[in-house]
């Protein structure tokens, strides 16, 4: 039986399902499910998961990278939280946290397994889909090698767009691949602003 966003909403920010990962994690934190789930908007953001900063806030891409990532999409803030107008969807809902030597920990196949197709039947209404990062290419297009998958971005999928996490450790990325600043940013403003409108 599918479930609508509401009873959704209450499910997910209620999973514990990582909770003992967690607690062995350098980090030992405990879950908390940042979901930013819309039954409204045709824009849908496919990331990785909460960092330790959106751990605490509660709130999708509230960091450097969530400046980033509203840079290439050429929207606001205020645009971007409303849930009319995008839906943000990772392939964890809670930070997965950080290794015994402090590196990020991937983001556990088992929620996406859980929840992502519930989330998305629950989002009909979704026009486009911004796919950020390998985890996000693996689950949507079968692939997960992020230069290339990016570079092919006019191959990809119809109704689907590929990026590099917006993080600042991809900076040398984004210098090495000028193409990605010239060709593919201008393709997708222009797509989310006629998706908007």
């Amino acid at each position: 039986m599918s479930m609508n966003m509401s009873q959704l909403s209450e499910k997910i920010e209620a999973c514990d399902i990582c909770a003992e990962r967690f607690s062995k994690t350098k980090t030992a934190h405990s879950p908390r499910p940042v979901f930013w789930g819309s039954d409204t908007a045709p824009i849908l953001i496919a990331g990785q998961a909460p960092g330790a900063r959106v751990h605490q806030s509660g709130k999708p891409f509230d960091d450097p990278s969530g400046d980033r990532l509203r840079s290439w999409l050429g929207v606001e803030k205020t645009v971007f939280y409303d849930r009319t107008h995008f839906a943000i969807v990772p392939m964890a809902f809670c930070f997965p946290g950080y290794s015994a030597n402090g590196s990020d920990l991937p983001p556990p196949i088992v929620c996406s397994k859980t929840w992502h197709a519930k989330v998305i039947a629950a989002m009909p209404q979704v026009k486009l889909r911004i796919l950020i990062g390998g985890y996000a290419f693996k689950f949507y297009l079968g692939r997960s090698g992020v230069t290339d998958t990016v570079r092919a971005w006019r191959d990809v999928t119809p109704g689907m767009i590929p990026l590099p996490h917006p993080s600042w450790r991809n900076t040398a990325w984004l210098k090495k691949n000028p193409w990605f600043e010239n060709d593919v940013l201008p393709f997708l403003r222009a797509r989310v602003t006629e998706v908007l409108t």
